[in-house]
């Protein structure tokens, strides 16, 4: 198993252009092997919050049908974030696409201070897939705030927890405590992927990262590119592979 975290440099409020980076990063994936990819937080339209209402996503949105193509073609798992429109709600979420042509949601069930103005939260869309043999389950950046969180994860039986953020270089040094801490204590996997370029007028951290379920660091991106990090599961080992473009 090879699972792919994008770490991506957003262009603001420009989905046709992050798309195109999405399809860019996924055929790269195809290439070394991957079964699944993974994107930061709101990845196809950059993180926003009140510019967010005019780029959000419908459940069935035709602007997810490559993505959805790709899916298919290659059959790869493919996670991409967005804001995400359910029922007049609006939450921060990721679409799984899957080979089968089939999408799920996720939504964000911890939102930080000032997100609640313009989202909701929700514990409704919480959906796990399996890999072979491993059960796999998802968290939004401030999801992993919250201990209750990877700790609900564990007690799904999720075997790799996989944390799509948007952290800053003052926010990233918790971010790693916090992923390897629950690494470590729910002796799990944690695959994260953060953006690496500006996004809602702010830095991001870049550090994409991977720890096996002992809590090591087998490999992290550095802040500044842009590109793959590649996990293959051998055994009970994990070998990476980095690829910056």
């Amino acid at each position: 198993m090879i699972l792919a975290a994008a770490q991506t440099k957003p262009t603001r409020e420009n989905i046709e252009a992050n798309l195109l980076d999405h399809y860019r990063l996924i055929e790269l994936a195809v290439q070394n092997g991957a079964d699944l990819i993974v994107f930061p937080e709101m990845s196809i339209t950059g993180y926003e919050r009140k510019n967010a209402a005019p780029l959000v996503f419908q459940k069935e949105d035709t602007r997810l049908d490559h993505l959805k193509e790709l899916a298919v073609k290659n059959k790869i798992i493919i996670i991409a974030g967005a804001p995400i429109q359910m029922e007049s709600k609006m939450f921060i979420g990721q679409f799984i696409i899957s080979p089968d042509n089939s999408v799920s949601i996720y939504t964000k069930q911890f939102l930080h201070e000032g997100e609640d103005e313009f989202f909701d939260s929700t514990f409704d869309y919480n959906p796990m897939i399996r890999i072979e043999d491993q059960n796999i389950s998802f968290a939004i950046c401030a999801d992993i705030d919250n201990p209750l969180h990877p700790e609900h994860a564990r007690k799904r039986e999720t075997d790799i927890y996989i944390a799509s953020i948007f952290f800053s270089p003052n926010g990233i040094p918790s971010a790693y405590r916090g992923l390897q801490n629950y690494a470590a204590k729910h002796k799990m996997s944690v695959l994260m992927s953060n953006f690496s370029g500006e996004s809602w007028g702010s830095p991001s951290a870049g550090q994409s990262a991977f720890w096996n379920n002992k809590g090591e660091l087998i490999a992290q991106m550095n802040d500044s590119d842009s590109g793959l990090l590649l996990v293959e599961k051998q055994g009970d080992d994990w070998t990476s592979k980095i690829i910056t473009t």
